[in-house]
């Protein structure tokens, strides 16, 4: 006869693996999900490089003191026009708006201050996505590598090779998807956060340069 705590503890096994069992399905839904939104995100990310492929120096400052002579005449849609050319995204396309909107105005340190931070707080929320995937990616994998083992070793003890090599087919193929998930994912998030860092860089210099008291005078 058995005793007690032997029956108790293969209990508490059998639903361990129905629960790992079950999970099976929905992991590889979720793995599936995850490639399809790396790949989504690559094809974001193609176009954000697209647009930032004519960035120059000179640009942004031409047309930051462009902005600052229109704004010293009162000509708010001109500085608005001459920045045009500045932004890279719509994200920073609205905060050069709200910029040149606010900008030589009385208080308008603390409102051009806050949409500085606001647009860093967006760039963060869209660079959260993938570093999201960045872990879900290879920890999808992982436990779709592992959810299938247990049967494979159970038709390699019961000599179904066939139960064997299609759940280890599930199992490598899964660990592959993971793991290409996880690399995709995270080179995304090193390179945006770079280009987001730079397009925050570029804000805060026009909004400094418009909103400089300083201004150049003309010669009689």
């Amino acid at each position: 006869m058995q005793p007690a705590y032997a029956l108790s503890t293969h209990s508490v096994d059998e639903a361990i693996f129905h629960v790992s069992s079950v999970l099976q399905v929905p992991v590889l839904i979720l793995a599936l999900l995850a490639l399809a939104l790396v790949i989504f995100e690559l094809g974001g990310f193609a176009i954000e490089v697209w647009g930032r492929r004519r960035r120059r120096f000179d640009a942004l400052t031409e047309g930051a003191e462009q902005a600052r002579s229109k704004l010293v005449a009162d000509d708010r849609e001109g500085a608005a026009a001459a920045v045009s050319g500045v932004a890279r995204s719509p994200a920073m396309a609205a905060t050069l708006a709200f910029i040149v909107q606010h900008a030589r105005r009385p208080g308008a340190d603390h409102q051009i201050n806050k949409a500085l931070a606001d647009f860093d707080f967006d760039a963060e929320r869209r660079l959260a996505r993938t570093r999201l995937l960045v872990r879900a990616g290879p920890a999808l994998g992982l436990m779709g590598t592992l959810i299938p083992l247990s049967p494979a070793l159970t038709g390699l003890a019961n000599g179904n090779t066939r139960a064997l090599s299609q759940n280890l087919r599930i199992a490598f193929s899964v660990t592959v998807i993971g793991l290409l998930i996880g690399a995709v994912a995270f080179g995304l998030s090193l390179t945006r956060d770079r280009l987001y860092g730079q397009d925050l860089s570029d804000l805060e210099y026009v909004a400094a340069v418009i909103s400089d008291p300083i201004t150049t005078e003309v010669p009689a």
